[in-house]
């Protein structure tokens, strides 16, 4: 049987609240009650009701307010206002901002139960519709985006609404959560889903290489320009370009980029004439872009141009009820990939899996599958198969760590060695991860290519 619908109630008065209560559990609904705008947030927020039953005036806070909180968890949710006889007009507000109906105090139970039954079948027509999208756009080529939890339904719902307009995306998250599946989920579901995706990651190309990667460049522009070339701006014409990482975007490239965006047109790299383009834009950076801002590391100006429709993705240790779907996806799919038999995660592989805190996110759950997968010999994957660092053995009290550090000299140079120390052996073990390849490891490290490099020749790692 499917679990009950939850239906929200805020509403201050004990004696009302009790009523709509029994009313609507008689019908078999699951009742959450708040007395104040506050509370109702709160609750919104936990639980996600299917609907949500407010008053107009509330002790603390409005049902405006508590209307409002609803539409930014989730613009779909059925919202029915209550109100007393003779402030109509406020209940007609209301429904301005999106309410969907509204009931006229003293309520009559009957009235409560048709409004809810109608808000009911009005929220599972919406679910349907974008359940019945995403499997459109898997089959027509979209990644298939895997998860139930609360949170990356939100990131679901919100991405739907945006692939149906031209509005500029943000992806923000941590390195590692899928946001360039996101974004090409958001292209397949575009009207611009037969058109080019177009994907740079502007922190794995050199600084000097980047502007030419953008936007191209005309025959001579420079030393080994034989040829025009164009960049990603024309490749994705009609279609989505997708700027990975923006958050590591020279200063010298942002006003360019924010021109391109507004204009439509740029010029390319030694050239002069405007080339016209139509591109819709999807940024992503796992970087707080609010505090490059305000260090002056990014233009205010392309910050707002671009967080137009932010989405932000959520980190994979915030949703741990994923982690066995992810996992047991994972290891159907490089079955397939590596045609071996079908295997299967042994209880305490699980548990291991749901312990570990994943600071690689996603990515770091895939590659942990695959090498699992591939080291399994039996018909079930074990914990020693997942090589997960989490448990690591008590340090022996009795030798200190602090004992093996040098400690000599002033305070600057102790700093500096063992500052040095760390960034060596953090460094050294991204690039084990990464295979080897710097562009993946500067992203792992959250800094650009361009730092990586200097890095590693401060250090002398190969």
């Amino acid at each position: 049987m499917p679990a009950p619908a939850q239906i929200l109630i805020v509403e201050d008065k004990d004696s009302l609240r009790t009523m709509l209560r029994h009313a609507l559990e008689r019908q078999g609904h699951a009742v959450l009650e708040a007395a104040d705008q506050p509370a109702a947030m709160r609750l919104l927020q936990q639980a996600l009701p299917a609907v949500v039953l407010s008053d107009l005036r509330l002790p603390e806070g409005d049902g405006f307010g508590v209307l409002r909180a609803a539409k930014e968890i989730d613009a779909d949710i059925p919202v029915i206002v209550m109100t007393a006889y003779g402030s109509i007009e406020d209940a007609v507000a209301a429904m301005k901002e999106g309410a969907m109906d509204f009931l006229a105090k003293p309520i009559d139970p009957d009235h409560l139960l048709l409004l809810v039954s109608r808000a009911l079948e009005q929220r599972r027509i919406v679910t349907e519709n974008l359940l019945m999208k995403e499997e459109l756009a898997v089959r027509r080529g979209a990644p298939q985006l895997v998860g139930e939890d609360p949170s990356l339904r939100k990131v679901f719902a919100s991405m739907q609404r945006a692939a149906a307009t031209d509005t500029t995306v943000l992806l923000e998250g941590e390195s590692g959560t899928g946001k360039e599946l996101f974004a090409r989920s958001l292209h397949a579901l575009s009207p611009r889903t037969d058109q080019p995706f177009v994907a740079i990651n502007c922190a794995a190309i050199p600084e000097t290489l980047l502007e030419t990667e953008l936007f191209g460049h005309e025959k001579g522009a420079f030393t080994g320009a034989v040829a025009r070339k164009p960049g990603k701006f024309e490749v994705a014409h009609r279609g989505t370009l997708f700027l990975d990482e923006i958050g590591d975007l020279p200063l010298s490239l942002q006003a360019k980029i924010l021109r391109a965006l507004e204009e439509k047109r740029f010029e390319r790299v030694g050239g002069t004439a405007s080339v016209q383009v139509d591109v819709r834009l999807v940024a992503a950076t796992n970087k707080g872009l609010r505090a490059a801002v305000a260090a002056r590391r990014f233009r205010e100006d392309l910050y707002f141009r671009l967080s137009v429709f932010p989405i932000t993705v959520p980190p994979l240790r915030e949703r741990p009820g994923d982690i066995p779907t992810l996992a047991r996806f994972f290891v159907d799919r490089f079955c397939r990939d590596l045609k071996k038999k079908p295997l299967v995660l042994s209880p305490a592989a699980l548990e291991h899996l749901q312990k570990y805190r994943w600071p690689g996110n996603v990515r770091e759950l895939q590659n942990c599958i695959e090498r699992a997968v591939i080291l399994a010999d039996g018909d079930t994957i074990l914990p020693r198969h997942l090589n997960l660092s989490f448990a690591e053995p008590p340090v022996d009290e009795a030798v200190s760590p602090w004992s093996q550090i040098d400690l000599s000299g002033s305070l600057a140079e102790v700093t500096r060695r063992v500052t040095a120390e760390v960034e060596r052996r953090k460094i050294e073990e991204i690039l084990r991860e990464a295979g080897n390849n710097k562009g993946r490891a500067a992203e792992l490290l959250q800094v650009s290519y361009k730092t990586l490099l200097v890095k590693l020749k401060e250090h002398g790692i190969e």
